[in-house]
C-alpha cells in the first residue's frame, strides 16, 4: 500500500479530537447513497410505468389492428391471416378478431360491453395474465354452450360469479338498422388488469360464438397483429396498405393511444434531469468535505511536501477520498434502490387508484442497466469534484504551510 493510499485512509477514519470530519465524510456518503439510489429507483418506475401500461394496451388490442375501413366486415379471413402473416418475419402471430357493442343481463341488472370474440388458440389477451377467478377458458368444444370471461368490476356491478349465466343481446347489429340477437353464455373466467377503463366494458367469447351473435357469417372485424420488435409496428402498417389494399386498414397501437404514449414520452425527458442535480448536490458536498479536510491538515500537507511528497503523491491522498467516498455511496446506493425496488414488486405496498393511473400499484422494472449508468455516473461525478480540492492541496507551499498553520 502506497503512502497516499494509508494517510487517505487515516484522514477518513475519526478520531476522538478530530471526529467532526469523519461526519461530515458520512454526510458526504449518505448524500451520495440517496442520490443514486433515488436516481435509480425513479427510472425503475419509469420504466415500470412504460412496459406496464404497453403491455396492457397491447394486450387488449396488438401491436398493429387491421380493421375495415368504416367497420366493413373483412371477409375469407382464413386466407388474409396468412397473407398478413407473410408480410414481415417481425410478425409473430395474426389473431382474427370479432367486436362489437353488446348488452348483458344478469339477475341483478344490466350493462354495456364491448365483447370480442377470439381464437383462443392464437389471441395473447391480456386477460389470461390477470385471471382473478376462473380460467380463461372460451373455446366452444361440439355442444358445448358459449363461454364468457368479463372484468372484475363488471362482475360485481351485475353480481357474476364463475358458473354464473347471463344473456347477452348484439346490440351493435341492431344500431346498423337489423335486429338484435341474444344468446346465453356461462361466466368462466373474471379478470382484473387494473385498467379500469378496459376491466368496465372488455368482455371475451370464442370467435365463432360472436359471428353467430352479431350475425356476420364467416366475416370478422379486423386482426390483430403481434410483432417480435414493437419498433416494426409503422413498416409492418405500411406494408398491409401496400399489399392488403382497400378495405384493410392499419393502425399501430401508438397511433391509437398517441395522448396516452405522448404522456409516457413527457414524463421521461425531465426526470433524469431534475434527479441528476441531485447527485451534484451530492458530488459538491464531497468538495466541502475535502476543502474543509485540506485547511484543517495544512500543516501535515507541508510536512509530507517538505519530506519529499510529490504534487501527485499528494493529489493522490485526496482524489483516494474522494473515490473512497464515491464507491462507498454508490454501493450503499445500489443496495437500497435495489431492496425498494425488489420489496415493491413482491408485496406491493405503493397503490394507485386504477381509474387514473391504468393500474393498482406502482410498476417497477429492475434492468442492470439502470444500475450501471447511474454507478458510472456518479462515480464519474464524484471523482471531478474531488479535483479541485486535491489540486489546491498539492499547490500549497510546504514553508508557507508549516508557518502559519
Amino acid at each position: 500500500m502506497s503512502y497516499s493510499d494509508l494517510i487517505a485512509r487515516r484522514y477518513l477514519h475519526s478520531q476522538r479530537k478530530e471526529g467532526f470530519f469523519s461526519f461530515i465524510a458520512a454526510i458526504s456518503v449518505l448524500g451520495v447513497m440517496l442520490g443514486t439510489a433515488t436516481l435509480i429507483v425513479a427510472l425503475s418506475v419509469l420504466g415500470g410505468f412504460e412496459q406496464e401500461i404497453t403491455e396492457k394496451v397491447v394486450g387488449f388490442t396488438s401491436h398493429v389492428q387491421i380493421i375495415g375501413y368504416q367497420n366493413l366486415p373483412l371477409k375469407d379471413y382464413r386466407e388474409n391471416a396468412n397473407r398478413i402473416a407473410a408480410l414481415s418475419p417481425a410478425v409473430t402471430s395474426v389473431a382474427p378478431y370479432v367486436s362489437r357493442e353488446a348488452l348483458v343481463r344478469s339477475r341483478d341488472g344490466v350493462d354495456g360491453i364491448l365483447l370480442k370474440g377470439v381464437d383462443p388458440s392464437i389471441e395473447n389477451a391480456v386477460a389470461k395474465k390477470y385471471m382473478v377467478a376462473g380460467t380463461f377458458d372460451i373455446d366452444h368444444p361440439q355442444g358445448a354452450g358459449a363461454k364468457l370471461v368479463i372484468g372484475r368490476k363488471l362482475s360485481a356491478r351485475l353480481a357474476l360469479s364463475v358458473g354464473d349465466r347471463a344473456v347477452v343481446f348484439g346490440i351493435g347489429r341492431m344500431l346498423e338498422g337489423g335486429q338484435a340477437r341474444a344468446m346465453q353464455f356461462r361466466v368462466t373466467g373474471i379478470y382484473e388488469s387494473g385498467m379500469a377503463e378496459y376491466d368496465d366494458i372488455y368482455a371475451f367469447t370464442d370467435l365463432h360464438d360472436a359471428q353467430i351473435l352479431f350475425q356476420v357469417g364467416d366475416a370478422v372485424s379486423g386482426y390483430d397483429v403481434h410483432l417480435s420488435r414493437v419498433d416494426s409496428a409503422d413498416a409492418v402498417a405500411g406494408r398491409v396498405a401496400d399489399v392488403m389494399g382497400y378495405p384493410f386498414y392499419a393502425r399501430t397501437v401508438f397511433e391509437s393511444y398517441r395522448n396516452l404514449f405522448s404522456w409516457i414520452a413527457l414524463q421521461k425527458k425531465p426526470i433524469p434531469i431534475i434527479l441528476g442535480l441531485i447527485i451534484i448536490v451530492a458530488t459538491v458536498n464531497i468538495i466541502g468535505t475535502l476543502l474543509m479536510m485540506v485547511l484543517d491538515k495544512t500543516r501535515e500537507i507541508g510536512v509530507l511536501a517538505s519530506m519529499g511528497a510529490t504534487r501527485w503523491g499528494i493529489t493522490r491522498i485526496f482524489l483516494r477520498q474522494g473515490l473512497t467516498i464515491a464507491l462507498i455511496g454508490t454501493g450503499l446506493g445500489d443496495l437500497l434502490a435495489f431492496g425498494l425496488c425488489y420489496a415493491q414488486q413482491q408485496f406491493r405496498f405503493l397503490s394507485l387508484p386504477s381509474d387514473i393511473y391504468f393500474m393498482t400499484s406502482v410498476p417497477i422494472l429492475l434492468r442492470p442497466e439502470y444500475f450501471a449508468i447511474v454507478s458510472v455516473l456518479t462515480i464519474g461525478l464524484c471523482i471531478l469534484s474531488s479535483l479541485l480540492p486535491a489540486r489546491l492541496a498539492s499547490r500549497l507551499n510546504p514553508v508557507t504551510a508549516i508557518r502559519f498553520s
